[in-house]
């Protein structure tokens, strides 16, 4: 399990006149938390320790829709560098997919996995999932007793943050770009409402941002 950029509880982040943010967002945002140089960079490196530890046979690369997808075009475009530059090279392939959960009362997960191709398509091959976020590990956890049903010759996750939370299960993924505070977050394709999405940056919400977009 590789290591990451622990951010500190009491990490106040960055002020907003910093950094270039869309003025539609200006009065929503609270303050800078990651900014989107630190993300490329973190994600540079998370790539070559993929390839250290996974470049020796075909990679299909998952990508978990829909806060995924920006970390997942980044990572990929930088795993794409080390296979045009390096002395080895691996085939990588690409599927996309969904989970939407359903949880009783009793706080037990079921996933059920939308879009993809066929999962079966999976045996034998080095599979890397990539994820947004970890907040409590357990729909991770279950996705990964479904994967490893169709007998996929490795798993890997990279995740870009995990949060800190009380409710976590415990499970940390095999890579991880940040590890932050249980603060709600959004930005570079994380979203509240489907908003946000468009921000370069990982910022905190202003109290003004969370009422303007409340459902």
């Amino acid at each position: 399990m590789s290591s990451s950029l622990e951010i500190p509880d009491d990490e106040k982040g960055y002020d907003l006149e910093l950094f270039c943010v869309p003025k539609h967002y200006e009065n929503d945002l609270e303050r800078v938390f990651i900014p989107h140089g630190l993300i490329m960079d973190r994600t540079e490196r998370l790539a070559r320790d993929i390839m250290r530890d996974m470049g020796e046979h075909h990679i299909v690369a998952l990508c978990v829709l829909k806060g995924g997808y920006k970390f997942f075009a980044d990572l990929l475009d930088y795993i794409k560098a080390l296979n045009r530059n390096s002395d080895k090279s691996v085939p990588l392939t690409v599927d996309f997919i969904r989970l939407k959960n359903y949880s009783n009362d009793e706080s037990t997960n079921s996933v059920k996995i939308i879009g993809g191709d066929e999962l079966s398509a999976l045996s034998g091959k080095n599979v890397l999932i990539v994820e947004d976020i970890v907040e409590t590990g357990k729909t991770m956890q279950t996705l990964l007793s479904i994967l490893n049903g169709y007998n996929p010759k490795m798993v890997k996750v990279v995740s870009l943050l995990v949060k800190r939370t009380p409710r976590s299960s415990g499970y940390r993924p095999d890579y991880t770009g940040f590890e932050i505070p249980d603060k709600f977050v959004v930005g570079y394709a994380l979203d509240y409402n489907e908003y946000f999405r468009d921000l370069s940056h990982i910022c905190l919400m202003s109290e003004q941002g969370k009422q303007k977009y409340k459902v």
